[in-house]
């Protein structure tokens, strides 16, 4: 029964590529398709979701569970990464979890967007997402975890900017996509420094094997996944994004942001638990980063006017503690933490459109006095802390200048040394066949006027120079010198595609051996 783990992110991965593809096709289109596009969405994500359950109790009933390996991807010398799933322990049971909420919001989403243009695209990304996710915590390496990691931010934008028509919408989504790129290389480190020390990119190696690992080498590991958990779960000071992403429809906010993916880095910190243990600096990092961002959730959060944004900073909040628990070492409480957080705020998010109705007759609570009191904390926590323009000023600003100043290097420094780049070249070609058919219509009018000169020996140099010059222009620069120099364009291009060709690494490698060769035997 475990060796059908597999199935449980293959299913949703199927019905993606089931409507994705009738709807290429022009098989499923409109109101007439919704049923059928719903319906391939929770049904694949509520068999995945029903496996997962059931492998989990047959776990807690005392049935063996633990990496399924399912053959070798790659292999090279002693270096093998294999396609395997852990499928027990928080690995299943989160995989339930997500599953569970995963479908939750499927069935409440086939109400909620029904008769809207982008219903199939939407149940598109939805199941794409959802076999990303269950891939990301049941993988038992940390390439296919990466694999997942990244097919879940692309999902990300493409439901931020759902209403792509939107500027505001495609603009945030951008600005999501790219703060997430920033954790992205953290984790691309530690894959890269599990191989070159490890020989091995699967989490059991890397756990069993932290011990051994120098307390330097531990910390700089923990820290490069501590970086990608920080980002993915929006810490400070990638906290902004997660605000921005709520561009997005309502049931993608509730499992994306409340449910499953913001959740992604704090399961990506548990799961790591041996290695964090050997590096105290990086468990200290957590715990500051952790409480920094609960402080700053809670306090930005106070002067929050929109439901939304309410339960955006309430979530940081609670993110925020999960860090801090992991950071002190509470890693089972993080674990519960995590998972009752999901349920609760997937639930918030989808009860958010009808929040009006749930508190009507209800007072609203006030400011908190000691916030309203203090004027410039009321002013900052409605500008959340100028978090995102200090970010920009810090960060942002200073690369785009360097951008800036290599660009003018290059144009203005750069070129001029090497010649003129292809642009310039077109330009000035352009120039010259203006100056070319300019030149032809006025020679009918030219006046042998080259040259002025006085007496006898002045006229018969005037008189031969407008001879050479009359020459020039009829039999040259008109007949045979315009047919010059379009050949020596022609030899010219020639001569360039000729370079080019020799240019290439298997030409110059034999123009090397020749030389060699030649060298030898004059020796």
């Amino acid at each position: 029964m475990v060796a059908y783990a597999f199935l449980i992110p293959l299913l949703p991965l199927l019905a993606a590529l089931s409507i994705g593809g009738l709807h290429f096709f022009n098989l499923l289109r409109g109101e007439a398709g919704e049923k059928l596009s719903a319906r391939l969405a929770a049904w694949a994500i509520g068999l995945a979701a029903a496996l997962a359950l059931g492998l989990l109790g047959l776990e807690l009933a005392g049935s063996p569970s633990g990496l399924q390996v399912y053959g070798s991807w790659l292999a090279s010398g002693k270096l093998a990464i294999g396609l395997s799933l852990q499928a027990g322990g928080l690995n299943m049971a989160l995989a339930a979890l997500f599953g569970t909420l995963l479908l939750a919001v499927a069935r409440f989403s086939r109400n909620y967007l029904h008769r809207e243009p982008g219903f199939h695209r939407f149940f598109f990304i939805l199941s794409l997402f959802a076999a990303a996710m269950l891939l990301l915590v049941l993988s038992g390496n940390a390439v296919f975890t990466f694999v997942g990691w990244e097919i879940a931010g692309v999902c990300s934008y493409l439901l931020i900017a759902y209403a792509y028509e939107r500027p505001v919408a495609a603009y945030n989504a951008t600005r999501v996509f790219i703060t997430n790129r920033v954790g992205d290389g953290g984790f691309l480190l530690g894959i890269g420094l599990m191989l070159a020390w490890l020989e091995s990119a699967d989490w059991q190696t890397l756990n069993t094997g932290a011990a051994d690992l120098d307390r330097g080498d531990a910390t700089l590991l923990a820290l490069s996944f501590a970086v990608a958990a920080f980002a993915k779960s929006a810490q400070i000071p990638f906290s902004p994004w997660l605000a921005r992403a709520m561009e997005g429809p309502t049931p993608s906010s509730a499992i994306f942001y409340g449910g499953a993916m913001v959740h992604a880095g704090v399961f990506l910190t548990l799961q790591l638990r041996p290695l964090f243990e050997q590096a105290p600096a990086a468990m200290a990092l957590l715990a500051a980063i952790g409480a920094m961002t609960a402080i700053y959730g809670y306090w930005v959060g106070l002067s929050q006017t929109d439901i939304k944004s309410s339960q955006i900073f309430a979530a940081s909040v609670q993110l925020g503690l999960m860090f801090l628990e992991c950071g002190l070492g509470w890693w089972t409480l993080a674990a519960w933490h995590l998972a009752a957080h999901a349920v609760v705020r997937c639930y918030l998010f989808l009860t958010t459109p009808s929040i009006l109705h749930n508190t009507h007759g209800r007072p609203l609570e006030p400011v908190p006095a000691a916030l309203a009191d203090c004027r410039w904390a009321f002013i900052a926590s409605l500008q959340r802390g100028w978090l995102e323009p200090a970010v920009d000023w810090l960060l942002v600003k200073p690369i785009l200048q360097l951008a800036k100043d290599s660009r003018y290097i290059e144009e203005r420094i750069l070129d001029p040394l090497m010649g003129s780049p292809a642009p310039a070249i077109r330009a000035m070609s352009s120039l010259a066949q203006r100056e070319e058919q300019k030149m032809g219509a006025n020679l009918s009018s030219a006046e042998d006027s080259f040259a002025q000169g006085s007496g006898l020996a002045g006229k018969l140099a005037q008189w031969t120079s407008g001879l050479l010059n009359w020459f020039e222009y009829h039999f040259i620069l008109r007949g045979i010198g315009g047919e010059s120099i379009r050949v020596g364009r022609r030899l010219g291009q020639a001569a360039n595609r000729f370079e080019q060709l020799l240019l290439r690494a298997r030409y110059l490698a034999l123009f090397v051996l020749i030389t060699l060769m030649v060298a030898l035997g004059y020796r």
